[in-house]
């Protein structure tokens, strides 16, 4: 079974109760994750486990930054779409960085380089810097372009299907160094 179909499923369910409160269900839905451990989030989900990456495909993973101590502040637990590898690292986007309204505006912007409407386990986005950076319906990807060293990520790959990147996207599983408040900040200055 996908990593997150069981809180979409929850959510039909539940949606057909009269009075059903779809935002206050999900918000519920999404503080349980909050405390949630990701190593067991990873280590529960062997079917979507690996060990390598390809662009244009969703992943998490936990992972501890070689440079922490000079960093203002990191992801523990990135979600990123790759789009450019090398042997010994990745870059691509975590979309963590992005306040939720400025995440689901980029997602949407995303959704129209996905190589195709099937949304299964071969659809990805047809993603890089250069395509990025050539349009201004991308611009809030910038503060979310993230290079991550193959020796400091400290689980295996999480891949999420594609049917499940927004409830992935929108589950507050980011686990940075410092409050999200600061991040976003941080965020918001780079984007002004």
């Amino acid at each position: 079974m996908p990593i997150f179909t069981d809180i979409m499923n929850q959510g039909r369910t539940a949606a057909n109760k009269p009075g059903f409160d779809t935002v206050d269900w999900f918000r519920k839905k999404a503080q349980a994750t909050m405390g949630i451990n990701t190593s067991r989030l990873v280590a529960g989900n062997k079917d979507y486990q690996t060990t390598k990456i390809l662009p244009g495909f969703l992943y998490m993973f936990g992972y501890d930054a070689k440079m922490k101590d000079s960093l203002p502040f990191y992801d523990r637990f990135p979600v990123v779409f790759p789009f450019s590898r090398d042997a010994t690292s990745f870059t691509g986007i975590n979309l963590h960085y992005l306040p939720f309204m400025y995440r689901a505006k980029l997602m949407d912007s995303l959704y129209q380089i996905v190589t195709d409407q099937k949304f299964n386990e071969k659809t990805r986005l047809n993603l890089s810097y250069r395509l990025l950076a050539s349009s201004s319906r991308y611009k809030y990807f910038e503060p979310c372009v993230k290079k991550y060293l193959y020796s400091h990520v400290q689980t295996k790959f999480l891949q999420v299907p594609s049917n499940e990147w927004d409830i992935a996207l929108f589950l507050p599983l980011e686990r940075f160094t410092v409050s999200k408040g600061k991040v976003y900040k941080d965020t918001m200055r780079k984007l002004s």
